[in-house]
């Protein structure tokens, strides 16, 4: 795996995060996600990033307040100015060792300059058969988001 390509967060979830059935909210877990994302994409392009996408973001078990989080996040396709990164989050209860899925999706970041204009950044070259299947998943998902778009222009017109 390329340097900087991958980063991972552990913490502790806190009563502060609690949402009304007792678990941690999912607007907490989402700002976990994009803090995680934010720094893989940082640190991959050397440049400050902006987040144009979300998606895809799949809740598979709600996360426990009090529980060990992992927060594992990777560049999965780079284009001219764009950095996928994938993030995965898991959590374990303190005492156990092993940790179970809770969170998956993809955040798309650009790479801008000081004017907030796009910049390019190095690509990313997916080495093991995983990362090429991944880097063909980033490629779907950019033609899925083409393609709602243009099925969602009528919506957005004035």
């Amino acid at each position: 795996m390329a340097e900087n390509s991958r980063i991972s967060f552990q913490f502790i979830s806190e009563p502060t995060d609690v949402n009304f059935g007792g678990k941690v909210h999912g607007g907490i877990v989402m700002k976990w996600i994009d803090q995680t994302a934010y720094t893989c994409a940082r640190s991959w392009a050397e440049t400050y990033c902006v987040t144009v996408y979300v998606g895809g973001i799949r809740f598979l078990k709600p996360v426990s307040i009090g529980e060990v989080i992992q927060i594992n996040a990777y560049v999965i396709y780079t284009g001219n100015t764009s950095i996928h990164i994938a993030v995965d989050v898991y959590s374990r209860d303190i005492g156990q060792k092993e940790f179970e899925k809770k969170t998956h999706c993809v955040i798309v970041f650009v790479s801008v300059n000081a004017d907030g204009k796009p910049i390019p950044v190095k690509k990313w070259e997916p080495e093991t058969e995983k990362e090429m299947k991944l880097a063909e998943y980033a490629r779907k998902l950019t033609a899925l988001r083409e393609q709602i778009s243009e099925e969602m222009k009528p919506f957005f017109e004035e």
